[in-house]
């Protein structure tokens, strides 16, 4: 007969679940969106009224005769936490009411809604009133994204009664409104992290929900709700304090009044995405950088109206240690004095994204340098106005570089590119329409990259990813020899180069064109992803091509290359997202700028 859902108070500790502070998050559970692996709340894992459960007399004889039930419940979790498999934890709760008192947390705070059949099964669960366990209580993370097409404001109304989640994720549910989010919002104190990506018919109604019952928010992410204004999101300002991260990406009514409250009210403001919000101003940005001590990431691309006063009116003699990351893609307004300005008051900048900033010129580039070894990303694409002589002195004081992106910089020559090749770390690099360059740059990144790696006992390049496209001198000899030393090579871009797109044999090797693509940039279309690059390197290197190219020999004298040193892996962007650590995460370039859609040509990502 099954338990009923009150609990019993009882202090025996023998039997007893583990309070939430002691209890270790299992990492394998992580939502893999905006709030991944960043909350900064204690583990929820344990309900406190589950500790007080009664034993009764089976237990008790159960103790004497097992001793692995002696174990203490954090002991149990802590193994329990290690098991990657769903299964493996529902067959420990098999084992014994122990076993199945101290797994149930770990197999229910993020039951799996990857599937109709698997949402149905966790709602039927959490819905039963003659239970075991108090479903509804345990589940603190909650992922309906995967199934975004089914999802309404029908399907969440069981999940009203799961008043203890932390974690809500209904990215891209396009198919929800107002009712049905706030329906899980309302009563929701423990809330932390919420993600409603997408969801083009949340307006107002959503986020004064939000500022009224949840207090603990952290985390919030309303890229694509176009209806939110700044009414709503000064409540939430007002009300969540706690707030870190924030993302407004293409929130187009948002203006300065909202964007300075949040910058009054949060000031432990970690990161801000204000992504094509057009009506910010130079008020925003100076604001949040002032009171955000401590900011770690701002992103402000395509914030047309921004301009030079937004960092030049900070306040003089402060410095911003914590700013890591800066976007600033398509701030047209910015010129030279601006970026001298950041680089003085943010001096560990480490990821700056600059593309597009078209009057930046060699003046900005030497007071980057002042970066020196922080500085791991940077972002110059359709910097225009950059020369050789600024690119090799960045090289010479920053050699810590992972990722750089120099698209559309048509003054650069093989010069800068032999430079570039001397980092030691370097791994990905962005020379789309870069057309002065030739084979000679590409055999330096090939060679002299390798030459460098030797010197930490490593036989090879380090390059994972090159986007070459449109650089109309590279011929196939430069690019065969490019794949034979670089074997870590995941991605290439090669499209407009004649050498490759008119071959059939090696268009074969490509990935599918964007659909949206027309019939003449399909033609050119030349990317090479994955497993597909190891098929090209194979089929050049088989005997009867093999023979018209001799990759091994040296095709210029590249003695003249200097040595790098090394340095740790940069972040992701943007991540992001979710962004796994903060530190370590690789950004993402999958959209970046510079691969031909921003010069006229369709883009070859």
């Amino acid at each position: 007969m099954s338990q009923p859902r009150h609990l019993t108070l009882h202090s025996d500790e023998t039997t007893s679940v583990s309070s939430s502070s002691s209890s270790p998050e299992r990492a394998v559970y992580d939502d893999t969106d905006f709030f991944t692996q960043r909350n900064d709340s204690q583990s929820s894992l344990g309900v406190a009224s589950l500790r007080d459960m009664t034993m009764s007399s089976s237990l008790e004889l159960e103790h004497r005769i097992s001793p692995v039930s002696r174990l203490p419940p954090e002991l149990l979790i802590s193994c329990f936490s290690k098991l990657n498999s769903s299964m493996d934890l529902r067959s420990c709760m098999l084992v014994s009411k122990t076993w199945s008192r101290n797994a149930v947390d770990l197999l229910w705070h993020k039951p799996l809604c990857n599937s109709w059949a698997n949402l149905l099964n966790v709602v039927q669960a959490v819905r039963k009133e003659d239970s075991y366990f108090p479903y509804f209580a345990l589940v603190k993370r909650l992922n309906l994204s995967t199934l975004k097409d089914q999802i309404s404001d029908g399907t969440v109304q069981p999940f009203t009664c799961c008043k203890r989640i932390e974690r809500l994720t209904l990215n891209e549910c396009s198919k929800l409104t107002d009712h049905g989010v706030v329906s899980i919002v309302n009563g929701s104190n423990s809330l932390l992290a919420l993600d409603i990506t997408g969801l083009d018919a949340v307006t107002d109604h959503t986020l004064g929900a939000v500022a009224e019952h949840c207090p603990r928010l952290q985390g919030l992410n309303i890229t694509d709700c176009s209806k939110v204004t700044d009414e709503s999101l000064i409540a939430v300002a007002r009300s969540c304090r706690h707030l870190k991260r924030l993302k407004l990406n293409n929130c187009t009514l948002i203006t300065d009044e909202s964007v300075t409250s949040v910058a009054r009210h949060c000031p432990a403001m970690l990161e801000i995405d204000l992504h094509n919000c057009r009506q910010i101003t130079d008020e925003s940005i100076t604001s949040l950088i002032a009171r955000g001590r401590q900011l770690r990431e701002l992103r402000i691309a395509h914030c047309s109206l921004v301009t030079d006063n937004a960092f030049l009116e900070l306040p003089k003699h402060l410095a911003f240690d914590s700013l890591r990351i800066l976007d600033l893609t398509a701030c047209h307004q910015l010129h030279d004095e601006a970026v001298e300005k950041i680089i003085e008051t943010s001096p560990r900048l480490r990821n700056l994204v600059l593309a597009k900033c078209k009057d930046i010129t060699d003046k900005s580039v030497h007071a980057i340098t002042r970066l020196g070894k922080n500085l791991h990303y940077i972002h110059l694409g359709h910097c225009a106005q950059i020369t050789d002589a600024a690119v090799i002195q960045l090289v010479k004081m920053c050699n810590r570089i992972r990722y750089i992106d120099l698209a559309c910089c048509h003054r650069l020559t093989d010069a800068s590119v032999k430079q570039l090749a001397t980092l030691p770390k370097l791994r990905r690099i962005g020379l789309v329409k870069c057309q002065a360059i030739t084979d000679r740059s590409i055999m330096a990144l090939a060679k002299i990259n390798t030459e460098v790696s030797l010197l930490k006992s490593q036989a090879h390049s380090l390059l994972e990813r090159v986007h070459l496209s449109y650089c109309v001198h590279l011929t196939l000899q430069g690019i065969h020899a490019l794949l034979n030393r670089c074997p870590k090579l995941t991605h290439l871009s090669l499209t407009g180069i004649q050498g490759f797109f008119m071959r059939e044999d090696l268009t074969a090797f490509c990935r599918e064109a964007p659909p949206e693509f027309t019939e003449h940039q399909r033609n050119m279309f030349c990317v090479f992803s994955g497993p597909k690059i190891n098929q090209l390197r194979d089929y050049l290197n088989n005997e009867e091509h093999a023979s018209i190219y001799d990759t091994e020999g040296t095709m210029y004298d590249d003695r003249d290359a200097e040595d790098g040193e090394a340095d740790q892996q940069v972040t992701g962007m943007m991540h992001a997202t979710g962004l796994g650590g903060v530190d370590d995460e690789d950004m993402n370039d999958e959209d970046e700028a510079g691969e031909g859609s921003q010069c006229g040509e369709a883009p070859d990502s």
